[in-house]
């Protein structure tokens, strides 16, 4: 079984295995045709197509939720389902961002149960740079049933997450890049900076620069660096809206520190409402 990460040859072996399911989650917040335009003109044999605005996230409710929330479980157990996603069944997911987009449904494969499922080390990029194959054609998936075992203590929501920001026996991690965490940049949601008290670790920091994951021990030092004396049992990420910082969640399950948790609604639901206090650079 592949719970965190799995390598491209390893992913070709398999290319013929009847239970595995391959997931590409190529996304642009900036162009939201991005994603299946790019999957028709090519992708990883026998992969299906899973878009982040209508498959990995839910309605949205202006003033209420962030940008991304999570859909209806039945609703996503329905989608998992069609995609030939059940027991037994080893998901690999990717991306052409080292991971960003695809440890979304990597995450929420492990929320709702399902252990086995890994994010394609290096991704897209990886996969074209090996030689693999590549194909126009649209898999005809064997339909399984997905039965759905929601983990509740893998989520944080708003009210935790106000609770605990300011206490020091929790961390609350934002997994931005820095310009946006200390409010010089917010290229896409209205208010620019971070909740107050959070930390920063950017989740680009742990992919090196041929585009796959650090190794666990260099990820180890980077958590160590944030965390401190904290365990994961009492960290809670965020970042825009509940997707790149499950890559975050990622890492630290890579290198062996399960139990954080995840704020869905993360910054973009949390200045839903004016009156919550914004942190900057001095702030």
């Amino acid at each position: 079984m592949y719970r965190t990460l799995i390598a491209s040859d390893t992913l070709l072996d398999n290319l013929a295995n009847p239970d595995w399911v391959i997931v590409d989650c190529r996304s642009s917040l900036a162009d939201l045709d991005y994603g299946r335009r790019v999957y028709s003109e090519s992708h990883i044999p026998g992969a299906v197509y899973a878009n982040l605005e209508k498959d990995l996230s839910g309605p949205i409710v202006p003033g209420h939720t962030g940008r991304h929330p999570l859909p209806d479980i039945a609703v996503l157990a329905a989608k998992l389902s069609a995609w030939g996603i059940g027991t037994g069944v080893q998901v690999v997911v990717y991306d052409d961002r080292s991971g960003g987009i695809a440890a979304r449904l990597w995450w929420m494969l492990r929320w709702l149960g399902h252990q086995a499922v890994a994010v394609l080390d290096g991704g897209w990029q990886d996969w074209n740079g090996c030689g693999f194959p590549t194909t126009q054609a649209v898999p005809v998936s064997v339909p399984r049933e997905f039965h759905p075992q929601p983990r509740p203590e893998m989520l944080a929501d708003l009210e935790e997450v106000d609770d605990i920001r300011q206490d020091e026996h929790y961390k609350l991690v934002d997994s931005r890049e820095q310009i946006r965490y200390e409010g010089k940049h917010e290229p896409i949601d209205p208010v620019a900076g971070h909740i107050p008290g959070a930390v920063n670790l950017p989740f680009a920091n742990h992919v090196e620069a041929g585009g796959r994951l650090a190794s666990p021990d260099a990820i180890r030092k980077q958590w160590e660096g944030v965390l401190g004396d904290t365990p994961p049992e009492q960290t809670v990420v965020y970042c825009g809206s509940g997707v790149t910082a499950c890559f975050n969640l990622l890492t630290m399950a890579h290198a062996g520190l399960e139990g954080a948790k995840l704020y869905p609604g993360s910054w973009s639901e949390w200045i839903a409402d004016p009156k919550r206090p914004v942190g900057t650079k001095n702030h």
